[in-house]
């Protein structure tokens, strides 16, 4: 018969994970996108986004609450998506130049060009957008990129981003 010590070592080392389902009031980067249920680890729950405001207990009160409330939001969506698509017509396939300093005589840039410059510019041509739905990698060199800007949960434009030297 195997001494106590043993069965405790065994126990030790197994791992239970327990998730919960939460509302999201808000849109969380690589999680969902706001009134979504999406299941979560407790740790994750309970510590980060709950505290934070981002989200609620995915109890059924609160699921039969965001069942009305999506039924009636569904009408002034359909609005909001004819316009984020008029949006999308006007910057898909746009072609946004940027002028950056470089390293003497090469291509490599002088710091990087960010979502941000990339959100200023198209400001600069009229079009507003949120900096944070702008997906651009952290360009370093001189040349032509793309870049995807999310302008809702169904609309993405996709945007050329050219890098010229200062």
């Amino acid at each position: 018969m195997p001494s106590l010590g043993t069965y405790a070592i065994r126990w030790r080392y197994a791992k239970i994970i327990i998730t919960m389902e939460l509302i999201l009031l808000q849109d969380v980067e690589k999680l969902g996108f706001k009134d979504e249920i999406v299941k979560v680890k407790n740790g994750y729950g309970r510590n980060f986004l709950i505290p934070c405001g981002h989200a609620v207990l995915a109890t059924d009160s609160a699921r039969k609450i965001l069942a009305e409330n999506l039924r009636q939001r569904a009408k002034k969506e359909n609005k909001v998506i004819e316009d984020a698509n008029k949006l999308a017509e006007s910057i898909n396939g746009l072609i946004v130049k940027i002028t950056a300093k470089t390293i003497e005589g090469g291509k490599q840039l002088f710091g990087s060009i960010t979502s941000n410059h990339l959100a200023d510019e198209l400001e600069k041509l009229g079009h507003t957008v949120d900096r944070k739905f702008v997906k651009l990698n952290n360009i370093k060199t001189i040349g032509s990129y793309d870049a995807e800007v999310r302008l809702h949960r169904e609309v993405k434009a996709s945007i050329v981003v050219e890098v010229v030297a200062q």
